[in-house]
C-alpha cells in the first residue's frame, strides 16, 4: 500500500493514510496517456469543413454557349470544377468523422499512471477536512 500524508487546513501533518497500489504505484506509462489524450482531443472535434461540390453549386444549369461554330472550347456548365465560381473536385466531407474509441482498461489504466506520478511527484494533497468561508477561488488559493 502507497502511504500519503494528511494535513489539515492550516498546513500542519496529521497522520497518514494508505492508498491501494493498484490506482497510486501503477508504473507510469507514457504511451497510454498519449494515446488517451489523444482520443480525447479528436473525440471533441466537429468535423466541420466542407465544399461545394459542382452539383451543389447555385447555378450553372443552361450550356455557356453553343458546342459548334464558336471558336472556343465546349463546356456543358459554368459550375464546372475548372471554371472561376465553379465547384470543387475533391473537397473536403462534412461528414468526416474524427472518433477514437478507447476501452475503459486503458482508460482506467491511464488515469493510474497520472494518479501515481502526481502522487510520486508530491502534487497530491491529502486535506483532513475543508471549510470554506465562501465559496472564491481566493479562499481556495489560501488553503
Amino acid at each position: 500500500m502507497a502511504e500519503a500524508k494528511i494535513y489539515n487546513q492550516k498546513g500542519a501533518e496529521t497522520g497518514t493514510i494508505s492508498l491501494p497500489d493498484r490506482v497510486f504505484a501503477a508504473k507510469w506509462r507514457s504511451d497510454l496517456v498519449h494515446q488517451v489524450v489523444e482520443s480525447m482531443r479528436s473525440n471533441k472535434r466537429a468535423g466541420t469543413a466542407d465544399t461545394k461540390d459542382r452539383g451543389e453549386v447555385r447555378g450553372g444549369g443552361s450550356k455557356p454557349w453553343k458546342q459548334k461554330g464558336t471558336g472556343r472550347a465546349r463546356h456543358g456548365s459554368s459550375r464546372s470544377p475548372i471554371w472561376v465560381g465553379g465547384g470543387v473536385t475533391h473537397g473536403p466531407l462534412a461528414e468526416k468523422n474524427y472518433k477514437r474509441k478507447i476501452s475503459k482498461k486503458m482508460r482506467a489504466q491511464a488515469l493510474f499512471s497520472v494518479l501515481s506520478k502526481k502522487l510520486k511527484d508530491g502534487e497530491i494533497i491529502f486535506i483532513d477536512s475543508l471549510s470554506l468561508s465562501g465559496i472564491k477561488t481566493k479562499n481556495a488559493l489560501k488553503v
